[in-house]
This record gives structure tokens, sequence and C-alpha cells, in this order.
């Protein structure tokens, strides 16, 4: 079976949409030929700077012949049925077949389709592929009509077999494809002819192009990290860096250079961000000051002089830069020695967080009032946390963060240390916007846990109280990543932290805004106080969105292994807004259910909670006291009173000190003599103070396993 390599040959495709338009080549041409009925072994796609490149193993010669059969009308249907049929097939009344059907004879047309070349349908799937192809931008050119990310240059299509390679034919816009491709922009000359895959990756090696972006960016990685270990540094790991800078060079060569001594002093982040916006340079670090001192670029071309002329404008370029860096950083530094961290923040009375919730100044006056009543929860000084809210936002002022906002929070944390905070102030700055996603670090320091929690909360109560909630896939604010980000802190700290009873007062800065919370029309309520309409407004507000926070929990638990049933039978119970309380009883329920003593009493549990819901629905009385052992005439009755007194006494301590491990694994010990009750006794017998007895004994065991977790969610 031959082999296809495609090869599209353009001007330089941007780095960032490489990767994505090798996949969408790959996709859109083996899923046209799929469709067209052939087959093929495997795929792989590759891009460089120049080329988008497909090779397909295995690939069948032709299509297989198929044979369609298409029913038309009765032979007694009318004349124009008939002819309608005829119109839509393209044949005519001595082509069609007559065969018998459950009403009669009927017309059926066969249309036989030969197989056909793979280079006929080649032709056809790529000229679709190449005119209808997803770029993100596209351009024309000239005075042709075909559109392509940046000017298509050559088109290499070959087909490839034991007898040799042929050229599939196609044209596109004066393009015809041949077997023919070019090496390196500088270090290559003239066409290469290629004969298959491994002939065309090995030519374009020695033509100094590297066709595999991750074996690019090995390179590259190798190269820097053995010239920075070579001169005892260490080279900064940047995962995205150097996957953009593998879809710049085809030919990576590896330079270092110094960087002036003149910015040594700025912070190691500014310069990383300096050079990685704007430069694309990697930074290498003193392992031992955890100074950024030197940098590493990566050439496109090999020269004379080893990288010496490059090395020396890219080395005066970032001079300039770095001035830039430098000049922000002193300012900033004056302002904060001169007025101080909160005279920075001062204009931010001027900058509206939201035309809803005020300026930024009113949200930090939230977020101060929630640090200093969450602090004692987390074990921080109120007034440090407060201290910390207050400031923390400062530096979206800075001149620093103006240049690169990605710096926020981390220019905070140097402001907060030359203004003289100390006492977890500066950290918190640094760490209050964290976790920013599922694998960003959780602070620890309870001053930083204050603020972040109170900036996250705040985020969700205001755009609650607003109407303001994700739908769908929707989420502008992005509140489901506030919501995580308080799961995270508040579990992986081990926080006990009642949502619910964290104060919503600060989010109401007037009767208004209480009513936008939907939950109390004006006129519905005019007797009440603006402080009753609060603190109601503030209950259902609060119910409504730890909804949403048990939701995200769901997501957060499932990922660790825990079903969603098991949680939202955790949920249902009382305390539900301590999340690290409801996790710990779902762990200790979902480790329970995992056992054959956990498993088995769940479905004993619901055979009971069926039997007595029937009986009370039946005798419209509810049956939940007077199990007396003395009326008990089995000794399977017996026992199970007796194991219901002994788990009992295990389960009220253990859930009262919170051990809801030893409370499930009472719960599950009552399995073997549940199991005997109901293999030995019949519950609805014809005695009635028996039958009384034992649906109260029921009752006893709904409302001991109840007291865990409410078992009649769990599926199964």
């Amino acid at each position: 079976m031959p082999d296809l390599l495609i090869e599209l040959f353009s001007e330089e495709i941007p780095a960032r949409m490489q990767a994505r338009a090798a996949e969408d080549l790959k996709k859109l041409v083996t899923d046209g030929l799929v469709g067209a009925g052939l087959t093929y072994a495997s795929a792989g796609a590759f891009a460089t700077p120049r080329r988008l490149a497909l090779h397909l193993e295995g690939l069948t010669p032709e299509s297989r012949a198929t044979r369609e059969e298409r029913k038309g009308p009765s032979t007694s249907a009318p004349e124009q049925a008939v002819q309608g049929f005829l119109r839509s097939t393209g044949l005519t009344l001595e082509q069609l077949e007559i065969r018998d059907d459950k009403k009669g004879q009927v017309y059926f047309a066969v249309f036989d389709k030969p197989g056909r070349k793979a280079s006929e349908i080649i032709a056809e799937v790529l000229e679709t592929t190449i005119r209808s192809f997803p770029w993100p931008k596209s351009m024309r050119w000239g005075t042709g009509a075909l559109k392509w990310v940046r000017p298509l240059h050559s088109i290499l299509c070959i087909l490839s077999d034991e007898a040799g390679a042929q050229v599939v034919p196609l044209t596109i816009d004066g393009i015809a494809a041949g077997d023919t491709t070019r090496g390196h922009r500088f270090l290559s000359k003239g066409s290469i002819k290629v004969t298959g895959f491994d002939d065309y990756a090995a030519k374009l090696k020695r033509a100094h192009v590297i066709l595999d972006a991750a074996e690019r960016a090995n390179h590259i990685w190798h190269d820097a990290t053995n010239m920075a270990f070579a001169q005892g540094l260490e080279l900064v790991e940047d995962t995205a860096l150097l996957a953009e800078v593998a879809g710049l060079v085809e030919w990576p060569v590896v330079l270092m250079g110094a960087i002036g001594a003149d910015f040594l002093s700025l912070p190691p982040e500014v310069l990383q961000t300096s050079m990685r916006e704007h430069q694309k340079f990697f930074s290498v670090k003193n392992t031992k000051s955890g100074r950024i001192e030197k940098f590493v670029t990566v050439a496109n071309t090999e020269t004379a002089d080893h990288g010496a002329t490059i090395l020396a404008g890219n080395q005066k370029v970032l001079s300039a830069r770095l001035s830039d860096a430098k000049f922000f950083w002193e300012n900033d530094l004056r302002t904060v020695k001169s007025i101080g961290l909160e005279g920075m923040a001062k204009p931010l009375e001027q900058v509206t967080f939201h035309n809803k919730l005020g300026s930024q100044a009113e949200r930090i006056k939230r977020i101060e009032a929630l640090a200093r009543e969450i602090a004692p929860l987390v074990g921080a000084k109120p007034d440090l946390a407060a201290e910390a809210a207050r400031v923390a936002k400062a530096d979206l002022t800075s001149q620093m963060v103006g240049e690169f906002p990605e710096l926020q929070g981390v220019m905070g944390k140097y402001y907060a240390e030359a203004a003289g905070h100390d006492d977890g102030v500066p950290q918190a700055c640094a760490e209050h916007y964290s976790p920013l996603g599922p694998s960003d670090a959780v602070p620890t320091h309870p001053v930083s846990v204050a603020v972040a929690l109170a900036d996250k909360i705040d985020t969700l109560t205001g755009f609650w109280a607003i109407d303001e909630k994700p739908t769908g896939s929707k989420d502008p604010f992005a509140l489901r990543r506030a919501a995580l980000g308080v799961i995270r802190l508040v579990l992986e700290n081990g926080t006990r932290l009642q949502i619910g009873s964290i104060s919503l007062k600060p989010i109401w800065a007037n009767r208004a805004a209480m009513f936008k919370a939907g939950a109390f029309p004006e006129d519905a309520v005019p007797d009440l106080s603006n402080k009753e309409i609060e603190q109601r407004c503030a209950i259902v507000l609060a119910n409504d969105l730890l909804a949403f926070l048990h939701d995200r929990l769901k997501v957060y638990l499932r990922d660790r292994g825990i079903r969603h049933d098991v949680i939202d039978a955790c949920i249902a119970m009382e305390g539900n807004d301590d999340l690290t309380l409801l996790v710990k009883r779902a762990e200790a329920l979902s480790e329970t259910l995992k056992t054959d003593d956990g498993n088995n009493l769940l479905q004993g549990f619901k055979r009971a909670n069926n039997i007595l819901t029937q009986a009370e629905d039946k005798d419209g009385v509810e049956y939940s006291f007077g199990a007396d052992v003395k009326f008990a005439e089995t000794d399977q009755e017996k026992s199970l009173f007796a194991a219901l007194d002994a788990a009992e006494a295990k389960i009220t301590p253990a859930m009262k000190s919170e051990d809801f491990a030893a409370a499930m694994s009472a719960m599950a010990a009552l399995r073997a003599p549940l199991d005997a009750f109901f293999d030995a006794v019949q519950v609805n017998t014809d005695n009635q103070i028996l039958r009384r007895n034992r649906l109260n004994l029921l009752s006893r065991i709904r409302t001991l396993c109840l007291s865990t977790a409410d078992l009649t969610k769990i599926e199964g």
C-alpha cells in the first residue's frame, strides 16, 4: 500500500497557529479520504514556521466499488410519481429494476459505482482542504483568489511505494503540486526533490530544517540547560515560551548573553517577564542568589562569528527594554516611600470595578471587612488581615503593573516590603489572587488565606447580588474559578469555615442593591427595615451561592474518585456550609461504600426504608418510636436490637466528635444482623403488635443510618 506525503510551503506561519493548523490538516484530509472510501494505517502531522506537512502510511490504492439501491414508487403509481423518481435518479424507465414487495411490485434504481484511484480522491480532498482551511486569520496576495495564512508558495503531494513515487496531479490558483520542497531560508539553496517521508525528513535536516516541533523544543532545552550548567547557572523553566520559540525557528541555534549590571537589581520577575514578553528570551538565574543574571535567545541561523553579532544586537534592544522597566521600578518605589502603599491605592477610587458594584476602592473596603471577619477562623490576626486587604491591590496603580499586568500581586509584595509592611502582609499582596487554576499553588500563610478568601467571596457575592451568574459555557467574570479557589483554600488548608456564617453585609451598598438579588421585590416587604431586608436577602443569597459552591465541589471531588451521589448524601446533612466537614464526611462514606459490609448495608437500609415508607403511606401514621425488645420473637430480631444499641453507643459520640470514619464503620457493622433479620422475620405480619414493633424497629434503623448521611440519595 502506498504512503502519502503532503507539504504546504508558505511564508512564516505565526507560532501560535502552528500546532492547531497541523492537527486541522490531518483531520480535514483524513476525514475526507475516509469519507471517499479510502483507509490508512497511521497519520502524522508536522509544522515549522514555513510549512505544514502530513504523512499517511498504508493508504489504500483505490476506493472499493459500491452498489447503491434506491426504492422507488409502485409500478401502479401515477405517471407523475414515476417521472419524478426518474428525474431524481437520472435514469430511464428501462434502467429501473422491478421487484416484488409486500404491497406489490415496485421500481428500484441501482447504481454501481466503480472504485476510484487514490490520487484522484487525494486531489479533490486536498483542494477542498486548502480552499476551506480554518485559519484564525488569512490573506489574499497578488491577483489570485486563494486565501492562506501567508502567501502559499508550493504544494508537495506524492504517493510512494516500492515502485517509486508519483506526483498527485493537482493545481490550485496556478500552484501545481510537485515532488520538491525547499530547506532553510538562509542555510540552504535551491529546491529539494523527495521520494517519500523518510527521504523528505532526512533531506530537510541536511538542509537545516528540523521538521518535528517537539524535536526542535528538545534541542533548544538541551542546549540551553547545558550552556547554563556549564557556567554554574540554571535555566528558568518556561514551557509556554519553549513551545512558542520552537515555532519561530526551523534550525534552532542557542545563544547566551549577559544582562547589563545596571539591571541586575531589578526583581527577578520583572526581568523574566520583560525578556519573555518583549524579546522571547529565556531567563538564566544564579541558584545561590536567585538573581536573573543572563538570558538565552534562540537564533534561526548559524553565523561565522558564532552568534556574536546577533547577541550584540539583542543586548542593545534588551538594554532599552530594561531601561524602561528600571524607570518604572524606581518611580514606583519613590511613590511608595513618599505616600505609602495606601496612598498609592488612592487612585483606585476613580477606577470602576463594575458599574453596579462600585469602584475598586469600594470593593477593597468590602474585602477588608470580610478579611477581618475571616481572619480568626483561619488563624490570622484581624488587624493584619485588614491591613493586607487595604494595600493588596495598590500595585494596580503602579507604572510597572501598567506595563506588565501579569505582575499584579508580585509587585505588590515588593512595594509592601519597601513601604515597611511585614508580618505576612507583603506575602498576602502576592498571594491573594491565588489559586488561579486547578494546578496553581494554594496560599498557606494565615493572612494570605484570609485576604484570598475575602477577595473571592466578595467577587462571588457581588456578582450573585446583581444576578450576573455563570450560564452554560459563559462565565465572563470567572466565577467558577473563584468558587474553585474558595474550595481549594478551605480544603487544602483544613479550614473550618462556615460559608453561611460569613457576613455578607459589605456587599449591600444600598437598598436598591439588595433588591437586585431578586429575592424580595420592594412592594413585597413594605414594612421591613433596611436591616431586616439586608439580613433576609443575605440568607437567600448565601443559600443560592452555597448551592453553586456545592456544584463546583462535586466537580472537584469527582476528580478525586468520590461519586456525585455520595456528595449529595452528605450535602443533605446539617452543616453543609462547612466544606471541610462536608468533605470529611463524604470521604468516610465513600470508603465505607467500597467495602462489602458498607455496600450490603446500603441495600439493607434501602429495603428497610422502602418497607417503612410504604407502611406509613398505607397506614397514615409515622412509625418513629416505641420499638421494644420485649416484643421480639426471634433470636435474629433480638440480635438486631442489641446490634442497634451497640452501634448507637458508638455512632452518637463519633458524630459528636466528627469522627465520621468511626461512625460509618459502626454503621456498616449492622450489615450482618440486618441481613439475618430480613431472612428470618416477616415485618408485615398479621399480628398488629408485632408488626407495629417491627416497623418502629425499622424506623430506628433508618434514623440511625440517616444520622451519618442521607443514604436515600445513594444510587444502587
